[in-house]
């Protein structure tokens, strides 16, 4: 009896992390959906979570980055990779868009509703969202990469000002050799206490996902999906697949399993899931994708870039949305304007880079580039759009880890037999996991 009710390791079903933020999510719904108040109320545990593990995230990724160059012996390899990553994002993601329309001019979920006058719809409701799509430049987003100061990028969580500045650290540690081991081996130990701290911060995941759940169902309620369920089924079916078919693809030409991927990131994907938020479970990432046979310096540079530069889910979203928007107006877009749509889209999801909420923001920059699609008919999806950053935030994770084990692959820095026991399920063999037999 006690047999059936243990996993995998032997523990009790009941003590696996994924099982408890299983039952979290569940309860949750529960909550919101029979008491509205109630679920709403709970929002604080969900926020909390989020900001505890965000708290964590810039000491994490400078950590884990400065760290990983420092102990290259061929610092060429960190710029060599930076380029691959690059290339593999723009390629992927530009290739998400095209998917987006294809399947949005296959399906037509538009159509389904009946049509839409854009003077019916209230404007000032997406109002905040053009604002600051419309502040969004090439020149303004590069300028924001740089911080005013090294502990302004640290306190202001930027993901990507907190790589500008450990990168060129990991060199200069580097290359003063013997003079700098010294502060590399602090850092390395202080890397293992923020893993340590990532893992007791963990265990608080099914509140946090308990809470977040709770309100969106409570707040938007799942009669706000069913009025836009061909979008929302459409969306949904399509990342699906893309991870499946794309990113499957991708990984079998790369060695790997897509679904045994999934399975290993099962906790991480539950936490995604559960608080909408892919942030939730960056660190987690990190230490999972090493876990996994990647180089150090592999994820530091992919995973972290890619929280920013390739967001396959996101881009997805912008192009189906954008068509939805289209269709339900009964506007007939040309081949051109869809080329249109596809070179803009492309262009503001690089830019909107780092911006909280970047899906609907990006969705805004692009439609005020393409007059064609009036910006009022983002009301049509604005209730809608909590349900859909799940999806885009889970397919965004998934993206990024293949990415970062791609790239690994391309330069050599990947661990077959590492991969190999952690996607089967195998003992862990990464040093920093804590051994619980040591202790007799």
């Amino acid at each position: 009896m006690a047999a059936s009710a243990d996993g995998p390791a032997g523990k009790p079903l009941w003590t696996h992390l994924y099982v408890q933020v299983i039952a979290a999510i569940a309860l949750g719904a529960a909550i919101g959906h029979f008491w509205p108040a109630t679920g709403e109320a709970l929002k604080p545990l969900g926020d909390a979570f989020i900001k505890l593990v965000k708290m964590i995230i810039a000491p994490v990724i400078f950590l884990t980055v400065a760290t990983g160059i420092a102990h290259m012996r061929d610092l060429g390899k960190a710029g060599g990779t930076a380029v691959k990553a690059f290339a593999y994002f723009i390629t992927v993601s530009s290739f998400a868009l095209v998917v987006g329309l294809i399947v949005a001019n296959t399906v037509h979920p538009g159509w389904a509703m009946a049509a839409v006058d854009p003077a019916t719809l209230d404007v000032s409701k997406v109002t905040g969202y053009a604002t600051k799509a419309h502040d969004l430049t090439v020149v303004g987003f590069l300028m924001d990469v740089i911080p005013n100061s090294v502990v302004g990028a640290f306190a202001e969580g930027n993901i990507l000002q907190v790589l500008f500045f450990a990168i060129p650290f990991g060199i200069a540690l580097a290359t003063i050799g013997e003079a700098g081991q010294p502060v590399l081996r602090v850092l390395d130990s202080a890397a293992q206490a923020f893993f340590k701290l990532v893992a007791i911060f963990m265990r608080a995941a099914p509140i946090g996902a308990f809470g977040a759940f709770a309100f969106t169902i409570g707040k938007y309620g799942i009669g706000s999906v069913a009025s836009l369920a061909g979008l929302v089924a459409t969306f949904y079916i399509t990342s699906i697949l893309f991870v499946l078919v794309v990113l499957g693809a991708i990984a079998a030409l790369n060695g790997f399993s897509i679904l045994k991927l999934v399975r290993y990131l099962k906790e991480e994907l539950l936490l995604v899931l559960g608080t909408s938020s892919s942030e939730a479970a960056l660190p987690s990432l990190l230490e999972k994708m090493e876990r996994a046979g990647a180089a150090k310096p592999v994820v530091g540079l992919v995973v972290p870039t890619g929280y920013s530069f390739n967001l396959d889910g996101t881009n997805i979203y912008m192009t189906l949305a954008a068509l939805f928007i289209a269709q339900a107006m009964r506007i007939d877009l040309s081949l051109e304007d869809q080329l249109l749509l596809l070179g803009v889209a492309m262009l503001s999801s690089k830019g909107a880079a780092g911006v909280t909420g970047a899906g609907f923001i990006t969705l805004a920059a692009t439609l005020q580039v393409v007059p064609t699609v009036p910006l009022a008919g983002m009301t049509l999806i604005l209730g809608i759009d909590r349900f859909m950053s799940e999806c885009r935030a889970l397919t965004n994770f998934v993206g990024n880890a293949v990415a970062s084990l791609v790239v690994a692959r391309w330069e050599g820095q990947l661990d077959r037999e590492k991969l190999r026991m952690a996607l089967d399920g195998g003992p862990e063999p990464l040093a920093r996991q804590p051994v619980e037999a040591d202790a007799d």
